[in-house]
């Protein structure tokens, strides 16, 4: 798709400049005054920063213990304050932040490699070496994304730095080259496709910080259009994979990092070939994958989420607004831009991408004037690619999953469904905990998020569903009407043979503006067959129902016995989402149960 274009390539790039640097005065001070108040107010809290010693234990304690947090708190701090201080001194142009950008600069070029320790090694999906090899840097997701900090940093402040501290540009070109340019141009990583590797979020994740760093350095034209030629090739290998209905199988957030990467990948090429990729904003796929995060969307911060996804996956903002302007999607614009009104922080605080905030501040404006339609409508929609089913009325929101157990990111959760009531999650996918050496071993489906147990799906004698692209769901079928919204599927391949499954049907109908109705249907020689529902309020537990408080009801027909176990919740991941007490709700049942929920 992208390397068609490669060919028809100016002879002349154009020089990159996607926002104003420190020099704009004029445009900087057009950002709207909160907002530029605030770039300051996030810098202040940076000045005199003492900034977090890195040790070489810390680095080694993920291999240790299979502990990520410790480390990867002080380095993305760093990266924060980096973040923050220069937009401030871009705002505010007075000097007073410049020392501790130095500061910064100078402590992230000094580490001995910028991947993360969880992705320390060369080989997908092999242990990761205990220490960085500062001889052979590797480009993982945070390489790379340093390597693009750093390079948009030495872009709003040219001139500024070099006359603050001239060998500080020296250094942070220096770094550039050898750890992220010379590497992407000599070296082969499995994220790049090819080799028989699959694609990710990874791909264009990465490949979006590779061409912010070959576009915003002082490099060979001959290696600039080099590494076009492989970021088209790579991200051709991601849309290859990827399904024609847009469908992000990882998830909303992850959304943030496929999608959106894949947006700008196209809107920097776009910018430097004089808008040669331009015809690829048409392309239906492409639009398909920009429209996604707004059918996913439930209501206010909630998101449908199945996989290693939170249901707060986050607001939209500038990148999301911007894709649909340049995809013409007028809906996808109104949602962003109501998503970015409704943040109290506008500046991104928390994202380490400085250029991801530089374009946030230069599209507040007019995000700020947008003019927005009163309603966003959401739309009902099955994506044939994944099995998402999403059907939609005044009240409700269900979301079901077909598919099968071979997702990236994936969870045992084939014909799992969830379901909001007036936007508050009623039926709930838990999500994931945050993310150790275990997340992604051999031992990830130890781990009690990823258990079909955990979701709203039956055991059979104990037995959960499997992980592989043969646990599945098969004979699915979708209908949508403006009376009702269904869908059927065959799951008995979704459990292990030894479940002795001949046969499991479920079917889950949305009755507009009034229930929605499950029923299973089981045959086989299991001895003991129990429905686990999953909530984040207490539910009520009666002998044919269960009810939680004000919010609704479930009648239970089929049921032999109705139990509620309390979940306590202390993973701070998991706390950003949910209360510190989850329930989960055990049903027996013999061949049929049936649940009509109100």
């Amino acid at each position: 798709m992208l390397s068609e274009y490669i060919s028809k390539l100016p002879q002349n790039l154009k020089p990159f400049a996607p926002f104003p640097s420190w020099t704009g005065r004029a445009e900087w001070s057009m950002l709207p005054a909160g907002l530029a108040a605030q770039l300051v107010a996030r810098g202040e809290q940076y000045l005199g920063f003492s900034y977090p010693q890195i040790l070489a234990t810390d680095y080694m304690a993920y291999c240790r213990t299979g502990n990520r947090v410790n480390f990867e708190d002080k380095y993305f701090a760093r990266r924060r304050a980096l973040c923050a201080l220069v937009l401030a001194e871009c705002a505010e142009c007075k000097g007073r932040f410049m020392d501790d950008i130095v500061n910064a600069v100078l402590l992230i070029c000094e580490e001995s490699g910028w991947q993360l320790p969880a992705h320390n090694t060369y080989v997908r999906d092999t242990p990761a070496w205990p220490l960085p090899d500062c001889t052979r840097p590797l480009l993982d997701l945070f390489a790379c994304e340093t390597g693009a900090l750093l390079a948009v940093a030495g872009y709003l402040l040219k001139g500024k730095l070099a006359t603050h501290s001239p060998l500080v540009v020296k250094r942070m070109a220096h770094e550039l080259n050898v750890r992220i340019l010379t590497p992407y141009l000599t070296d082969w990583f499995w994220w790049m496709g090819g080799h028989g590797e699959s694609t990710n979020n990874w791909t264009v994740w990465c490949t979006q910080n590779v061409l912010i760093c070959a576009f915003l350095s002082d490099i060979p034209a001959a290696d600039r259009f080099s590494i076009m030629k492989k970021a088209a090739d790579s991200t051709d290998a991601f849309l290859d994979e990827y399904g024609e209905d847009g469908c992000c199988d990882e998830g909303a957030q992850y959304y943030r990092h496929a999608g959106l990467c894949l947006f700008n990948i196209l809107e920097i090429l776009n910018n430097v070939s004089g808008g040669t990729f331009a015809p690829l904003w048409r392309h239906v796929k492409i639009r398909n994958i920009a429209r996604y995060i707004l059918n996913v969307h439930v209501d206010g911060p909630y998101y449908i989420n199945f996989a290693d996804c939170s249901p707060i996956a986050g607001p939209a903002g500038a990148r999301e607004f911007l894709f649909g302007k340049r995809c013409n999607d007028a809906e996808l614009c109104d949602f962003a831009a109501a998503q970015w009104l409704n943040c109290e922080e506008k500046n991104l605080p928390e994202e380490c991408n400085l250029f991801y905030r530089t374009q946030s501040a230069f599209t507040a404006q007019e995000m700020t004037g947008h003019s927005r339609n009163a309603v966003i409508q959401h739309p009902e929609i099955y994506y044939p690619s994944t099995g998402l089913f999403i059907a939609r009325d005044c009240t409700y929101c269900l979301a079901v999953k077909a598919g099968g157990n071979d997702d990236s990111h994936n969870h045992n959760d084939v014909g799992s469904f969830m379901l909001y009531k007036s936007g508050v999650p009623f039926l709930i996918d838990i999500g994931v905990e945050s993310y150790t050496a275990k997340t992604f071993s051999a031992q990830r489906y130890d781990i009690w998020t990823m258990q079909s147990s955990w979701h709203n799906l039956p055991d059979f004698d104990g037995l959960m569903q499997q992980a592989g692209e043969r646990f599945c769901a098969a004979d699915v079928r979708t209908a949508f009407s403006d009376a009702e919204s269904a869908i059927s599927m065959q799951l008995k391949n979704a459990w292990p043979p030894e479940s002795r499954l001949k046969s499991y049907s479920r079917s889950v109908t949305l009755f507009k503006n009034k229930q929605v109705v499950l029923l299973d249907t089981c045959e086989g020689a299991y001895q003991a067959a129990v429905l686990n529902l999953m909530f984040c309020q207490k539910p009520e537990v009666h002998a044919n129902s269960i009810v939680i408080s004000e919010l609704g009801s479930i009648t239970v027909e089929g049921g032999t016995g109705i139990s509620c176990q309390a979940i306590p919740v202390s993973d701070a991941r998991l706390l950003l989402a949910w209360p510190d007490t989850l329930y989960r709700v055990r049903i027996a049942f013999d061949k049929t149960l049936a649940l009509t929920i109100t």
